[in-house]
């Protein structure tokens, strides 16, 4: 609904970062737990006691404490910061881009919202993994740390210098083609689902226009709690498969060379075709837990950072 939309040229956008930074940090500290457990249950094999998400947080609790639910947080940290402007700037000017390209069509406003917001997030999270990578590979090697078999680090410090030592900067980078087969389209999803959600959530409710006024408030936050939902459930059925292809060859120890052909095969093998799906729980509930918040925190980010003379 245009009358809740608040466009990358309304903000201020000093505000915008700095407010931002801390807004999406909170959220990162509520939900990274789940990312960690995620990514445990993905990289188990068929020997491994813990296959359960319960029976891994079960297991981080009674070795490390709580701390072990944020294995490798301040590695994510560091590298979220850049990424999160890199992926909201673009995310931002490419909508009004794709807008301004799309009106001489005169599709319907779902329908515009679907392509603006799906080619939106699909170019942001391309830009976006050239910096996000690297930390995915170091965060994640600390998230199964002694897990299954994985190799113990003293950091992320330690991480990088061994990928260093053994296979260079392309280390750094490995899995970075699945990375962005696996994120790209699902950022792609993720937005043009939202943006088309949104707008069929405000017709099912009857506000298609503003002739009675803003919605309110609590109205907004329903409609964008709720296409954050449908958003993260979307693209959670659709893209897990790559993402667990992707955390199992990025994890991979520094003495194997393994291929994606052979880390399918093992899947199959192990679990046959569910395999591929390991971890679906953790990551619908990951990626509609942190839709919703993300998209919460966000729209309410945009409004604070909104400019005075437009609010």
């Amino acid at each position: 609904m245009a009358s809740s939309d608040i466009n990358w040229d309304r903000l201020d956008k000093t505000k915008f970062y700095v407010v931002g930074a801390g807004l999406f940090t909170g959220v990162t500290v509520a939900l990274y737990p789940v990312s960690v457990v995620k990514t445990r249950l993905q990289v188990a094999s068929k020997d491994t006691l813990e296959r359960s998400a319960l029976s891994v947080v079960k297991g981080l609790l009674k070795t490390d404490g709580i701390r072990g639910l944020y294995k490798g947080f301040f590695t994510v940290m560091t590298g979220t910061i850049p990424t999160r402007i890199i992926f909201l700037t673009a995310l931002e000017t490419t909508k009004v881009a794709s807008l301004r390209m799309l009106e001489p069509f005169r599709l319907s406003e779902t329908t515009q919202a679907a392509i603006s917001n799906g080619v939106a997030g699909m170019t942001s999270s391309l830009l976006a993994q050239a910096v996000f990578v690297p930390v995915d590979v170091v965060s994640q090697k600390l998230m199964v740390q002694g897990y299954s078999g994985h190799t113990q680090y003293r950091g992320g410090l330690d991480v990088a210098r061994k990928v260093l030592r053994s296979d260079g900067i392309r280390g750094l980078y490995r899995g970075f083609g699945l990375s962005v087969m696996t994120y790209v389209p699902s950022s792609a999803v993720w937005w043009a689902s939202y943006g088309s959600s949104k707008h069929y959530l405000w017709r099912f409710l009857g506000d298609n226009s503003c002739e009675e006024g803003a919605p309110s408030l609590p109205r907004i936050m329903l409609v964008q709690a709720t296409g954050g939902i449908i958003a993260g459930a979307t693209a959670s059925c659709i893209t897990t498969p790559l993402d667990t292809i992707k955390t199992r060859l990025q994890v991979t120890g520094l003495e194997k060379r393994i291929s994606v052909k052979q880390v399918v095969k093992d899947l199959i093998i192990e679990d046959g075709w569910k395999g591929l799906y390991r971890g679906l729980g953790p990551r619908f509930f990951s990626m509609s837990a942190w839709g919703t918040s993300m998209i919460l925190a966000y729209e309410y980010l945009k409004r604070v950072c909104a400019k005075d003379e437009d609010v």
